[in-house]
């Protein structure tokens, strides 16, 4: 059987149970709204009413920066050092010695003086422009993964495609700007890629670069390419990689190159409606550490709330999330593990399906399960979500 009518197999037999599922909710709410309930009209900064904790491209000047609800931020001015159009957020820019420019605009890129970098509990030595390379991946521990494929070490150059683990980390395990991929279904991999390829998957933001790369990969890259590197992904078990943390505040923070960053000096501010995800240590997220994870700041009493939302459905809202990703939301089929995964990235995905940036048959079945979502509901159940054993 051929790669492609395999796939094709693959995908519909995943998708069986979620289709029975969400005719049952069609038939429960027939008077679902067509178009996305998600009140954005408060969330500040990013273009089209979208809030710019999830999509955080670089607002324009005057603009907030993912400040709270209704707020402006501390210091409104725009961050600077975006990637380019086309380029993956939180890659690095064009920039003197290839430094890495998603850090914090006021620590500004420095040279490459040669000096190999260092992460602790690694023996192993890189310097700034390797690791600024997208066709090179530091691997600070090599032992931790099974060997890497050419195509997820260092790309393939010939078809223009870089290297997977640059972006998604040798382990699989992402970032907060693009998705974590390790333990997902090799089959749910390759119909992604295609969806990018085909323009069915997209970002309701343009500027979020992250994914605007992905449409590019996905266009790029080979057959045997886009197999070796599903195969390797899904064969990883995912770590828990983002703690999450209740409270009422969380630390000022900006859009930098795709994803929040601290303010330097900025204390904290009320959280709102929303999710903070920043590095648990910035300095090691720029040297792209696969062990340094992630803390995730939600509101105070959401992941109570998101949890009754997953798992009830809450009278008719939508249908519980485990009738289709598994009793312990770690995937059926070829349906993925949505637990102990990225909030800022869950978040995203549910609005993109909302909106109709994100399709195919799998985002098609999941619409009118999310149709009622609203702001609120996105930020407690993928607080809940992320508070799991991945």
């Amino acid at each position: 059987m051929n790669l492609r009518l395999r796939r094709t197999v693959m995908v519909f037999a995943g998708l069986a149970v979620l289709g029975i599922f969400a005719v049952a909710l069609a038939a429960q709410n027939p008077s679902a709204p067509a178009q996305s309930t998600i009140d954005l009209s408060h969330a500040a900064g990013a273009a089209n009413g979208l809030p710019i904790w999830a999509y955080p491209v670089n607002p324009p000047i005057g603009r907030g920066r993912g400040a709270a609800a209704g707020a402006a931020a501390p210091g409104g001015a725009a961050a600077t050092g975006a990637p380019p159009a086309g380029a993956p957020a939180g890659a690095p820019t064009a920039v003197p010695g290839g430094a890495p420019a998603s850090a914090p605009a006021a620590r500004g890129p420095a040279p490459d003086d040669g000096a190999l970098m260092h992460v602790p509990g690694s023996t192993a030595g890189y310097t700034k422009t390797y690791i600024a390379n997208l066709f090179t991946v530091p691997d600070w521990f090599p032992a931790s993964h099974p060997p890497m494929p050419d195509v997820v070490a260092t790309g393939n150059k010939t078809a223009g495609v870089q290297a997977c683990g640059y972006c998604h980390l040798p382990n699989g395990q992402g970032r907060p700007e693009n998705q974590s991929v390790a333990g997902l279904p090799a089959a749910y991999i390759l119909q992604q890629l295609s969806d990018f390829k085909s323009g069915l998957r997209k970002s309701s933001e343009p500027r979020m670069g992250s994914v605007a790369f992905m449409v590019r990969i996905g266009k790029a890259i080979g057959d045997d390419d886009a197999k070796a590197a599903a195969d390797y992904f899904a064969s990883i078990k995912p770590k828990p990689w983002i703690r999450v943390v209740e409270s009422n505040t969380a630390p000022v923070s900006h859009p930098a190159g795709g994803l929040m960053v601290r303010t330097d000096g900025g204390g904290t501010e009320p959280i709102g409606e929303r999710i903070i995800e920043l590095a648990e240590d910035q300095d090691r997220f720029e040297l792209r550490d696969s062990n340094a994870g992630f803390v995730a700041y939600v509101p105070t009493g959401s992941i109570k709330k998101g949890e009754a939302l997953v798992k009830t459905g809450n009278g008719g809202e939508t249908i519980p999330c485990t009738t289709c990703h598994g009793a312990d939301l770690k995937g059926l089929g070829n349906i993925p593990s949505i637990a102990g995964r990225s909030p800022s990235q869950m978040v995203r995905q549910i609005i993109d399906m909302q909106t109709g940036a994100r399709n195919g048959l799998q985002s098609a079945l999941m619409k009118p399960v999310i149709a009622k979502l609203t702001n609120d509901d996105i930020v407690n159940i993928t607080a809940y979500l992320a508070s799991l054993t991945p």
